[in-house]
């Protein structure tokens, strides 16, 4: 290339020679310095542009050499944070005019924390602040209400450590705001499984095929003190927890049609009172739900049941308490992305195992607008017949989100 340009450029200059007039020796010597001059300039700049090519060329395959290495380097941080929180505002009143309920209450705030170290071990964390403010003489509480190490040990088969919410009921492990109809939520989740529940243990979990998953968990239980009989007051929240008996959970649950979900959740617990009555205090808890979905219809309906030992009845000084029950069932119709309408009727009794009316029947109707898909809005109207006329009617409304 360089020998034809310089072959080039002395054509051209001869050229022009030939056709002017002969020089003399002085002018063809002034003629050639010149032409040496513009060949060095011409040599000049093809080196220049030649170094300029080389190091593109350098940094180019440098270039590509980085970005493969980085597409091969493990990511450098799998730690994730989320979380969700609801306020609410409550306008009830008692059945008996004895009492009231009207107040706005931040419910619940709360953290997630999660951290992938490979491909099949991880953790998950859920620290909750409830009512705003927590401290002596303060109504709130802060709850770690899950800290666990999942690890896959097969494929479709985990296995969990820790502190980690039980394998029962719809609400119970999720239970973000968005995610169900109602202000709060239901009573009989609420009262007899008792949702929201926790504990510390082991567990397993996986896909069996066919649409069918498990669950298997082994962990602290409730303990029931003198006096209690609701398995609600029993949750010890894994605090320096009474583990003179264990529990154990287990659960089946059947998704193989589009849009449907049974399930069915059986826990023992050989004495629910931890050693602390003269006769062990047996429990089994007994939960089925079905959830269904077909475009815009839904319905929810569950029904669980506790059977204890009748030395609960002696334990808390209370008749009925060995047999506790409940179910309800939700229909509700999605109009738009934006708009839910809901009804429910709920009915539960924790004094079931007595011949005497205990129990409590509950009907909500009301509405969820979801300004987005984890930000929602809500209303419903409740009206609640208790024995006694203990029951709370009025409205509740709801603020909720999650991330």
């Amino acid at each position: 290339m360089k020998k034809q340009l310089v072959a080039a450029l002395i054509g051209v200059n001869m050229s022009a020679v030939a056709q002017a007039a002969t020089p003399s020796m002085e002018e063809m010597w002034q003629l050639i310095q010149q032409q040496q001059s513009e060949i060095a300039a011409l040599k000049s700049q093809l080196n220049k542009s030649n170094s300029r090519i080389t190091e593109t060329e350098v940094m180019t395959e440098a270039t590509i050499s980085a970005v493969e290495k980085l597409s091969l380097a493990p990511t450098s941080s799998a730690t994730t944070f989320g979380g969700y929180g609801e306020m609410h505002y409550n306008n009830l009143e008692r059945d008996d005019g004895a009492t009231s309920k009207d107040e706005l209450d931040f419910h619940r705030f709360v953290m997630f924390t999660g951290h992938q170290f490979s491909d099949s071990v991880r953790f998950f964390s859920e620290l909750e602040v409830e009512h705003s403010v927590a401290g002596e003489g303060k109504k709130g509480e802060i709850e770690l209400e899950q800290a666990f190490i999942e690890w896959d040990f097969a494929a479709h088969h985990r296995a969990k450590a820790g502190l980690f919410l039980l394998p029962i009921g719809i609400l119970n492990e999720t239970h973000e705001p968005e995610t169900f109809y109602g202000t709060e939520r239901n009573n009989v989740e609420k009262n007899i499984i008792p949702a929201t529940w926790w504990e510390g243990g082991a567990a397993v979990s996986g896909e069996l095929g066919s649409g069918f998953s498990y669950d298997a968990a082994l962990h602290s239980g409730l303990y029931l003190a003198p006096g209690k009989y609701k398995p609600r007051d029993g949750r010890q929240k894994v605090s320096e927890a009474k583990a003179d008996d264990m529990a154990f959970t287990g659960r089946l649950v059947y998704r193989g049609i589009p849009g449907l979900e049974l399930a069915t959740s059986l826990q023992y617990q050989s004495d629910v009172s931890q050693g602390k009555h003269l006769e062990a205090i047996d429990g089994t808890l007994f939960e089925a739900h079905i959830a269904w979905q077909q475009d815009n219809i839904q319905v929810r309906g569950l029904y669980a049941r506790w059977d204890f030992d009748k030395a609960i009845n002696n334990a808390s000084f209370t008749l009925g308490a060995d047999e506790q029950t409940g179910f309800y069932i939700e229909p509700s119709y999605r109009v738009n992305d934006q708009l839910g309408l809901f009804a429910r009727y709920s009915q539960w009794d924790n004094l079931a195992g007595d011949s005497l009316n205990s129990e409590t029947e509950e009907f909500n109707v009301g509405l969820n607008y979801w300004l987005h898909q984890n930000v929602v809005f809500k209303f419903d109207y409740q009206n609640q017949d208790a024995p006694g006329e203990t029951g709370f009617d009025g409205f509740n409304l709801g603020m909720g989100y999650s991330f």
